[in-house]
């Protein structure tokens, strides 16, 4: 039976049906526009929820393809630092990698006698020492060693060194210096630059920083030299001399006697073997032992007399 005619038979028979069944269709219909609206509301709202997890996964993707700030700036400092190998006690070069020229005055670095390398900072274009903090430290991983007697040297622009350590800490990036052999001591410093450890890490600001204070300079492969000997001299090509005029024959001179190969004995002195082979290509000086490196040989020396030869 239809709706007009349940109506019509009502409202013959009940002269207020029809204004029941009017209100009962209009809360029906009320009903149905409140589930349309709520309807409405819910597929707005999961068409933003989805908007927003698109622009997310975009975000991701494309600091996942630029790459973490810190893992891209130790990938840039691996390319322009090629790390130096030191013996444990910190005497002597095992494998030589980049040395660093300083563009700055004022770095200071501590003999290795010292357990704590000294600490210098650069900031706001200036270098400073944090003295107290290493004397601190001194005091309690060298209590027999006083630091008024622990060798000082302050390093001034255009001066080289080695960098055997770098590293991003929080807020901060750090390198370890060490130096050539001046007179009987060898040198190194740790040097930090700072940075907002509340944000991303700021990698071209930072390489421009570190670039005001240093750049690497390669050392040659296959070779062992120090800081003052990492730039090659370029030597001008010989030229050829003008053609000689005519002259008669002349006898060649007779061969010279045979010239026995200098030799080296233990107890020599240091006179004797830099008159016999010339100066060394590197001296080192490990405690009590001074040591002399020629290109095929290792020379020894204890209380200034030849002790072992390698």
């Amino acid at each position: 039976m239809s709706a007009s005619v349940i109506k019509s038979c009502t409202a013959s028979n009940n002269p207020s049906a029809d204004q029941n069944y009017r209100n009962i269709s209009g809360l029906a219909s009320g009903l149905v526009d409140s589930q349309q609206r709520s309807i409405a509301v819910s597929l707005r709202k999961f068409l933003l929820f989805s908007a927003v997890l698109v622009l997310v996964g975009i975000a991701s993707c494309l600091h996942a393809q630029a790459g973490d700030p810190k893992d891209v700036l130790l990938r840039k400092l691996n390319e322009q630092f090629v790390l130096t190998t030191m013996t444990a006690d910190g005497t002597d070069v095992v494998k030589a990698g980049s040395t660093v020229t300083l563009h700055i005055n004022g770095l200071q670095m501590c003999s290795v006698q010292a357990k704590i390398p000294m600490p210098n900072t650069y900031k706001d274009g200036r270098l400073s020492q944090g003295k107290f903090a290493w004397g601190m430290a001194m005091g309690l991983a060298q209590p027999n060693l006083p630091t008024v007697n622990v060798p000082l040297r302050s390093f001034v622009a255009d001066e080289k060194f080695w960098v055997t350590a770098f590293g991003v800490e929080k807020g901060a990036v750090v390198f370890k210096f060490f130096s050539d052999v001046y007179g009987d001591d060898r040198y190194y410093a740790q040097l930090v630059f700072p940075f907002d450890k509340k944000g991303e890490v700021p990698v071209d600001d930072l390489l421009k920083t570190i670039a005001e204070v240093i750049t690497a300079e390669p050392a040659a492969a296959g070779t062992s030299t120090s800081p003052e000997q990492s730039s090659p001299v370029q030597v001008p090509a010989p030229v050829a001399p003008p053609p000689a005029a005519s002259l008669p024959d002349i006898a060649p001179p007779p061969p010279p006697p045979d010239t026995p190969p200098p030799t080296i004995a233990l107890g020599q002195t240091m006179d004797q073997v830099t008159t016999a082979f010339g100066q060394p290509l590197k001296v080192a000086k490990v405690g009590a032992k001074v040591i002399f490196y020629y290109k095929d040989m290792k020379v020894t020396f204890t209380d200034g007399k030849v002790s072992d030869v390698e």
